[in-house]
């Protein structure tokens, strides 16, 4: 009977664990951490774009995420369902899937509550090395449009020479700074947060070192 009870009671503390929520994080921001994630996974040109709308759905801004969303519900909310899992059915190939930290960032946010927050976290704007600053940025609102298998307007800022190549007539930073005769970027988006834009800029000036 005694060794019945500690099976038994080992058997509810597994459950209890594998059950769990992922724990709550109140640094993931949707501006900062979530949407980078749904631009440049999901909302491709031929995607789920302000142009595409594939299976109704715009992932480019915060309302269009928010249709696929029940707030606190990650497992009714079709945003989540679809990413999760071993064989998730989005992105579809030949884009990578999400990793097991995006997905999770997705995750704690619909169970905050799914709510349009930004500033989250302090923004250090001394900090601008390519490796650590720059790329980070780069992939996380890049990629999705400017990689090696899907090279829009020419450029892969995949590597560190693409991001280079870009440079040139200004066209890295006048698209990030939205300004005047440049093609926006991210494109059908909000410009990044201006710190962001300042360390790219302080890199670019540096020299654009390969650090």
């Amino acid at each position: 009977m005694k060794r019945y009870l500690i099976i038994t009671l080992a058997g509810v503390a597994t459950l209890l664990t594998t059950c769990s929520k992922t724990v709550y994080n109140p640094d993931v921001c949707f501006q900062e951490d979530v949407l980078p994630i749904f631009i440049t996974n999901c909302a491709m040109p031929e995607c789920h774009s302000t142009q595409e709308h594939e299976a109704g759905f715009d992932f480019s801004n915060y309302d269009g995420i928010r249709k696929a969303v029940k707030p606190n519900h990650p497992l009714q909310s079709e945003a989540f369902t679809t990413i999760n899992g071993n064989n998730p059915s989005m992105p579809r190939s030949p884009y990578p899937k999400l990793t097991t930290k995006q997905v999770n960032i997705i995750k704690i946010w619909i169970n905050m509550g799914a709510n349009n927050t930004s500033n989250c976290k302090s923004c250090d704007t001394t900090n601008f090395s390519f490796n650590n600053r720059v790329k980070v940025i780069i992939d996380a609102w890049c990629i999705g449009c400017h990689s090696a298998t899907n090279s829009s307007g020419g450029y892969d800022l995949s590597t560190y020479t693409g991001v280079v190549n870009s440079i040139t007539g200004n066209k890295l930073l006048g698209s990030l700074q939205h300004a005047a005769g440049y093609s926006p970027m991210p494109k059908n988006t909000s410009a990044l947060a201006p710190c962001d834009v300042i360390a790219i800029g302080k890199w670019i000036s540096a020299g654009y070192p390969d650090n």
